[in-house]
C-alpha cells in the first residue's frame, strides 16, 4: 500500500472535485492519506475529511507561513483540538527561512509553542523546514517530542541523520522526479530505506510529468517508480517499507486504509 503521508486536500484547488482526486488516487494503489491543517481556520476542514473517509487522516497545526494571521488564542484551540485525540500528528509547523517577509521571531514562538502541545500530548510533529533545518534541529534538541515526520526534506546527509536519531523520517516526493535534483536524488538513493516516507504536498511541489497543473495523490506511484528506480528495487518493496515506516513514526495512522482496502470508504463529497 501506497500512503501519501502530506497532502492538502482541503484547499480550493480541489472544490468540486475532491471525491474525484481521491477516488483517482485510490485506482492507482494510494490506500492512505495525511492531510495537515496549516491553521485554525482549517482545522474543522481536515477534520471533516476524515471523518467522511476511512482512508484519510488529519493533523493540526499553524504553518510558519500562516504564523502572520495566527492569534495567540489560536494555540488555545490548537490544544483543544489536539486534547480530542482524533490527529495523528502535531502539523503542519516549523519554520521557513525562505521567505522574507514573515517574521522570523513570530515563526519561531509559533513553532516552539507548538513542540511543548507536541510534547504535551505524545504526539509526532509533521516538519516544514525549508531553508530553516539547523534553526529547527536546535528547537528539537531543545524541545524534545516523539520523533515525526520532516517533510520535502532537502538538507544534507549529515542533517538528515540527526533527524533520523531523533526518531523522524524524512519525506520525499515530486522533487525528486527531477534529475536536477542531485542533492535530494543521492538522498532517496542512499538513505536507509527505513528513513524514507512518500508525499506528494498536493496541490504543490509538482513533479516533473505535471507542472501545467495542480499536483494530486494518483501521481504517488509514479513518483515511487522514480524513488525506487533510483534505489535499485522494485517499487513493491519501497511501497510496503514506507507504508511501515509512516505507520510507525505516526501511530494513529496504523489501521488507515482499512476501509479502502475492503471497499468501505465513504461516497460522500468532502
Amino acid at each position: 500500500m501506497l500512503i501519501d503521508t502530506h497532502c492538502h486536500l482541503d484547499v480550493t484547488e480541489f472544490d468540486g472535485r475532491r471525491e474525484a482526486v481521491l477516488d483517482a488516487a485510490r485506482a492507482a494503489g494510494v490506500g492512505a492519506f495525511v492531510v495537515p491543517a496549516v491553521g485554525a481556520e482549517n482545522f474543522a476542514a481536515v477534520r471533516a475529511l476524515s471523518a467522511a473517509h476511512a482512508d484519510v487522516r488529519h493533523a493540526y497545526g499553524i504553518h510558519p507561513l500562516f504564523v502572520t494571521r495566527a492569534r495567540e488564542a489560536d494555540l488555545e484551540v490548537l490544544a483543544e483540538r489536539l486534547g480530542e485525540g482524533t490527529a495523528v500528528a502535531v502539523g503542519e509547523i516549523g519554520l521557513d527561512h525562505y521567505v522574507a517577509d514573515v517574521d522570523p521571531d513570530t515563526q519561531r514562538h509559533y513553532f516552539v509553542e507548538q513542540l511543548k502541545l507536541a510534547r504535551r500530548f505524545g504526539l509526532p510533529v509533521i516538519l516544514h523546514v525549508r531553508r530553516a533545518v539547523d534553526a529547527i534541529l536546535k528547537e528539537l534538541r531543545r524541545i524534545e517530542v516523539p520523533g515525526g515526520i520532516a517533510h520535502a526534506f532537502n538538507g544534507s546527509r549529515q542533517q538528515a541523520d540527526i533527524f533520523r536519531a531523533m526518531g523522524f523520517r524524512l519525506g520525499f516526493g515530486g522533487a525528486a522526479t527531477f534529475s536536477g535534483s542531485t542533492r535530494i536524488r543521492r538522498l532517496v538513493a542512499e538513505l536507509p530505506l527505513e528513513s524514507i516516507v512518500l508525499e506528494t504536498d498536493s496541490p504543490d511541489i509538482r513533479p516533473e510529468w505535471a507542472q501545467d497543473r495542480p499536483n494530486e495523490p494518483a501521481n504517488l506511484p509514479r513518483i515511487a517508480a522514480v524513488i525506487a528506480r533510483l534505489r535499485g528495487i522494485g517499487v513493491d518493496e519501497l511501497a510496503a517499507a514506507t507504508a511501515t515506516n509512516a505507520q510507525a513514526v505516526l501511530p494513529r495512522l496504523e489501521h488507515a486504509g482499512d476501509g479502502i482496502m475492503h471497499g468501505q470508504h465513504s461516497g460522500r463529497e468532502a
